[in-house]
C-alpha cells in the first residue's frame, strides 16, 4: 500500500491538502465541509488529534490562505478561528 498514511500528522497534512485543493478549485462548499470536520475533530478528538489539527491542519490551511489573500474569518468555523488567532498571537506576528 504505497499511499497508506502512517501517522495522524500525515493524515492532517493530507486533509489540509484536500481543503486547499477545494479552495483553489473554487469548491467553497467542500472546503467549508472540510473545515467543519476539522473543527469537530479538534473539539472531540484526543489530545494527539487536537495537536495534529492545530499544528498541522490549521497552520497549513491558514498559511495557504494568507499567501493568497483569502479571508480566513469567513471560512474558518468559530473554534478553528480562535485557535488560529491564538497561534498568530503566540508567534508575535
Amino acid at each position: 500500500m504505497k499511499n497508506q498514511v502512517t501517522s495522524i500528522y500525515k493524515q492532517a497534512e493530507r486533509f489540509a491538502d484536500i481543503t486547499k485543493k477545494s479552495i483553489i478549485s473554487g469548491n467553497i462548499v467542500r472546503a467549508k465541509k472540510c473545515l467543519a470536520l476539522a473543527e469537530r475533530l479538534f473539539i472531540t478528538g484526543s489530545i494527539e488529534t487536537k495537536n495534529a489539527i492545530s499544528n498541522v491542519y490549521i497552520f497549513s490551511v491558514s498559511s495557504f490562505m494568507e499567501v493568497r489573500h483569502c479571508n480566513i474569518s469567513h471560512l474558518f468555523p468559530q473554534t478553528l478561528k480562535a485557535e488560529y488567532i491564538k497561534q498568530i498571537n503566540t508567534s508575535g506576528v
